[in-house]
């Protein structure tokens, strides 16, 4: 499956529990908000912090979804190939095969 394929597979899998769980994922959603806007770090920055995460946690479908964000917050590749270096770093060998999953995700998504 591509990372496109995969990227619309997981919004429309979101959708569904959307409507299947409105409560749950509404307050998830205000949470998601809240962290955010406005704070000591810039939105760009926290989708670093997330897809780092993401990697460490093996989340493909996270991955797909911060590196879309990302892609439209004006990041580089040489600032996502950063950020998954220091994911590495606090990572070790798991991180490094999820890092190479989502600079992956990223060429794909950004090519389009």
């Amino acid at each position: 499956m591509s990372w496109r394929d995969k990227l619309e597979q997981t919004k429309s899998q979101l959708r569904v529990l959307n409507k299947t769980i409105p409560d749950a994922t509404r307050a998830f959603g205000g949470l998601t908000k809240a962290v955010k806007t406005g704070s000591a770090l810039d939105f760009k920055t926290k989708e670093f912090v997330a897809l780092g995460i993401a990697v460490t946690k093996g989340c493909e479908s996270c991955i797909v979804l911060h590196v879309d964000t990302l892609i439209r917050s004006g990041a580089s590749r040489d600032e996502v190939g950063d950020a998954l270096a220091m994911t590495l770093q606090m990572g070790g060998g798991p991180a490094m095969m999820y890092a190479a999953k989502a600079l992956e995700c990223f060429d794909e998504l950004a090519a389009a």
